[in-house]
């Protein structure tokens, strides 16, 4: 009886540490803001309208596409005309810059085993493209200068194979108006796709739906368990009735529990030992990914600042404060403090139009 009470005084130590040992797994959620300009422009600014150039070597092909259509400033009023901004596409020539025709062999065996090689061909068809756009302002003023297509850029077209060289040899020449058509109408769509997601980029508010991670115990045996998923799934409740278009100052109270809950972990467990140190960096860094999506910044940065002083991962710390400090950055730049509001592009007024209405 007493070698065992012995024993088990030594082996007291080992199991405390078994318990001590802690695993954080990553959780996901769901999200949703608005993005903001990265471009500082006059904030009255709210409509644009779009002007396309072509060659007369494309304007056959180009009056198939109307591809002012598909330039979408995302947050803006489009205008057939005289917006705040002005966007002036040149769409150049498609231009076949070479042609040869490749072979590709293929082997097969019989039940005998007797090898057949039979030749394909194709032809290649070796072409490039360019385009750019200009961005004024209604007042003259130059914003930006894009290429949207360079010639630098080669792209290749691939015809069907056929079985006789002569067939693949004048293959593009004998079909170069649809094929013209259609490699034209691919480059500028492309083009059209660019241009759309750099202006929205730099003016305009794309409603953005996004998923990202938090650190949740995962270990059964840790008092804080249920506690920390049970606080994990009512704040991914919470962001998940958030939208772009509706204020977060409700669910800014909503979300204090949880905000409460973190908090109260950096004082429960201050120890010096992995476990607590891997508590105080869940706790450190699901805040400061909480106050990001709050549109708090400040606050994320004094998160991200302590979870380097944790010591723990402290590069996670160092990429938080780095994105705390850009959408600080942001916000001062935009004159906007959050990325939750509505927009309505209808009330939206171009510079030479009656009762122009002043953007948010």
């Amino acid at each position: 009886m007493k070698k065992f009470y012995l024993l088990s005084i030594c082996l007291l130590p080992l199991f405390a540490a078994a318990q001590k040992n802690i695993d954080l797994d990553r959780f996901n959620f769901s999200v949703q803001y608005r993005s903001l300009p990265a471009m500082k422009i006059d904030s009255t600014y709210r409509t644009y309208s779009v002007l396309v150039s072509g060659t007369n070597l494309m304007q056959p092909f180009l009056k198939q596409l109307s591809p002012e259509n598909t330039v979408l400033l995302e947050g803006w009023k489009k205008l057939q005309a005289n917006g705040h901004l002005s966007i002036k596409i040149n769409l150049e020539d498609l231009i076949p810059e070479s042609v040869s025709v490749k072979e590709r062999s293929e082997v097969t065996k019989d039940r005998a085993g007797v090898a057949t090689t039979k030749i394909y061909y194709h032809e290649e068809v070796r072409y490039s493209f360019a385009a750019n756009a200009s961005i004024t302002d209604y007042k003259g003023a130059h914003i930006m200068d894009l290429n949207l297509a360079s010639r630098n850029n080669k792209y290749t077209y691939s015809s069907p194979e056929f079985a006789l060289r002569p067939l693949a040899e004048g293959y593009f020449m004998i079909n170069a108006a649809k094929l013209t058509n259609d490699l034209y109408s691919n480059c500028v769509n492309n083009a059209m796709h660019y241009l759309s997601q750099n202006i929205t980029d730099n003016f305009g508010f794309r409603e953005i739906s996004s998923r990202d991670i938090m650190w949740i115990i995962d270990s059964r045996k840790d008092p804080e368990y249920a506690a920390h998923r049970q606080a994990f799934q009512q704040l991914s409740d919470i962001f998940f009735s958030m939208n772009a278009n509706s204020s977060i100052d409700k669910i800014r109270g909503q979300l204090q529990p949880v905000i409460n809950y973190f908090e109260s972990l950096k004082t429960k467990y201050t120890g010096s030992g992995k476990h607590d140190r891997k508590i105080r960096y869940a706790s450190y860094f699901n805040l400061a990914v909480l106050y990001y999506y709050l549109d708090e910044p400040q606050l994320m940065q004094k998160e991200a600042q302590g979870l380097i002083l944790n010591d723990y991962d402290t590069r996670d710390g160092k990429n938080l404060e780095a994105t705390a400090i850009w959408l600080k950055n942001l916000f001062q730049t935009t004159n906007i403090s959050s990325r939750h509001f509505a927009i309505d592009t209808n009330s939206f007024k171009g510079p030479y139009e009656k009762d122009a209405v002043t953007a948010k």
